[in-house]
């Protein structure tokens, strides 16, 4: 019986040790290439992730405060475009819709947007920033809990990336914690996709951001 423990104790622990190592690997690689808005460097695009809507059809405040965040680098003349990257697999869910919608309301005009229609993960906007929208540097601008995550997976899909916090208000600790939980799996499941599966997302034409 105590041999049976020791190894299902010894098994227990290789899973666990693999399952945080790419999170603990890609927050200490990556936390040196993020920075506050003011001090982001000037590059073309800042990419902009999704983070759901509210049943109305509105941004969650994570998602709020994403586009903010990159309204504000476009205004302080950061950026000129806005890759606005969301999931829009059904019809009455358009994230990339009410992104835009929510810039335009913050005085980023028309042309300075770009929509992927197909970002359904962090991976698959990633993927389609290079493939599709022939994007190779890029601001990414997400929260801090997600931010090594995207780096490292814009990394190795061979995007040129600072990351840009935002994180403009003080988040729920509940949420907060279920959010850096699931980035445990998230990240190990994106060191998966980079490294072994290498999934090819929905493509399309060719759309590069002029």
């Amino acid at each position: 019986m105590r041999k049976i423990l020791r190894l299902a104790f010894g098994g227990f622990s290789v899973a666990a040790i693999a399952l945080l190592a790419p999170r603990a690997y890609t927050a200490l690689k990556y936390q040196p290439h993020i920075s506050a808005a003011d001090d982001a460097p000037q590059t073309h695009v800042a990419i902009v992730f999704g983070a759901g809507l509210w049943r109305d059809g509105h941004p969650t405040a994570v998602l709020y405060d994403r586009v903010a965040t990159a309204a504000e680098l476009y205004h302080a003349g950061k950026v000129e475009k806005l890759l606005l990257s969301g999931d829009n697999r059904f019809e009455n869910y358009n994230e990339p819709g009410a992104m835009r919608q929510l810039a335009l309301d913050l005085g980023v005009p028309a042309e300075a947007l770009v929509l992927d229609y197909a970002g359904r993960s962090t991976y698959d906007t990633c993927y389609r920033a290079k493939a599709v929208f022939g994007v190779s540097r890029a601001l990414l601008v997400t929260q801090n809990f997600h931010l090594p995550r995207a780096l490292f997976i814009c990394d190795a899909l061979g995007i040129e990336t600072v990351g840009v916090s935002a994180d403009r208000r003080a988040y729920l600790r509940r949420s907060l914690t279920w959010w850096n939980f699931r980035e445990i799996f998230a990240t190990a499941n994106a060191w998966w996709d980079v490294t072994v599966a290498k999934p090819e997302p929905v493509l399309g034409e060719s759309l590069p951001i002029q």
